[in-house]
């Protein structure tokens, strides 16, 4: 049997930066209709088994009523069975379960943060990100039928799907020797120091920014790396900055509708592996993929480490076009 699992994060594009910015709203009933399409396209492709991560919208059964309603479900939806707490924690532990249970891929939607929060519970499945959130440089805008047929190729595939995927790099956040979480885009240092609301927004708090990648045509505060010397997904390094009242000004859209300008007082490369540190002076918050984290005290030595460690990252065309090189798509 041939399974995929499918994470649907209902909160994700519903945070602070609705009102700070003029971002786009995915309801969670688009998220339903997305989720239907994935599934339809997935057992049109010879997937029998398609798990659903618990929440409090209950996509999954959404989706499963309405398709049985319709008369065209065939493959089993699985609900998972714990109890949820409405956190990034669910989808952890949603990912950690699929991984357990077998399942071939895994589908998120969300923003960075939900795809940072399923790697964290993977170790070697195959990942799939739609972007249904606010800060969306790790996701990819698609269409739920792709999404599923892609999902349900490198699942059919097995270990031979890793030939059509791209494993991501990631930030490893170090306070004083101790692992303490990691990031798949940015790690950013900030004068915060209560989380608050989570997500990160306000520029004028920022302090440092590293990033496994980062591009102008981004959104987000990687959109400040990017705006200085951009560094691609494939790149073997990373970048890390830091701002202040002097140096080189850039201009980044570090969110929907807003250019920023500010200033970059020291910028350097990054190679995997390599630590980039400091010793914090005041009380700080470094958020992770947008949202707020890991706090830091005065005299804390903070290290930053980026290594080709992240998920296996799906690439849509690239496994599609494998899958008609196999003949998936024949008919008997």
């Amino acid at each position: 049997m041939a399974s995929i699992g499918v994470i649907a994060n209902p909160a994700s594009g519903k945070d602070i930066r609705r009102l700070v910015s003029y971002a786009t709203t995915i309801d969670n009933n688009e998220k339903v209709n997305i989720c239907k399409r994935i599934v339809l396209a997935a057992q049109g492709m010879g997937i029998d088994e398609v798990f659903f991560m618990p929440d409090t919208f209950m996509i999954g059964y959404a989706v499963q009523d309405s398709l049985e309603s319709d008369g065209v479900l065939s493959a089993k939806i699985s609900h998972l069975d714990f109890e949820i707490e409405a956190t990034l924690a669910d989808t952890v532990m949603a990912a950690r379960m699929m991984e357990e249970a077998g399942a071939g891929c895994i589908v998120v939607l969300g923003g960075d943060g939900t795809s940072r929060a399923a790697a964290k519970g993977i170790s070697s499945t195959p990942m799939l990100s739609i972007s249904t959130g606010t800060n969306n440089v790790y996701p990819a805008m698609m269409e739920g039928t792709v999404a599923g047929m892609a999902a349900a190729a490198a699942a059919r595939m097995g270990e031979g799907a890793k030939g059509c995927c791209i494993h991501d790099k990631k930030i490893t956040v170090r306070v004083n020797g101790e692992a303490r979480d990691i990031a798949l885009v940015d790690a950013v240092v900030s004068d915060d120091f209560y989380a608050g609301a989570k997500a990160i927004w306000d520029p004028e708090r920022i302090r440092r920014i590293a990033v496994t990648r980062c591009h102008p045509a981004t959104i987000g505060f990687s959109a400040v790396a990017g705006a200085y010397g951009i560094v691609e997904d494939t790149d073997d390094f990373g970048f890390a900055l830091e701002l202040g009242h002097t140096g080189e000004g850039v201009l980044a859209p570090i969110a929907a509708g807003v250019l920023t300008p500010l200033r970059v007082s020291n910028a350097q490369r990054i190679e995997l592996g390599e630590e980039y540190g400091f010793t914090a002076v005041s009380r700080c918050m470094i958020a992770l993929d947008g949202e707020r984290e890991v706090r830091v005290q005065p005299g804390d030595y903070v290290g930053l480490t980026i290594d080709r460690d992240g998920p296996w990252r799906v690439l849509p065309r690239t496994i599609l076009g494998r899958a008609a090189q196999l003949g998936m798509y024949k008919l008997d």
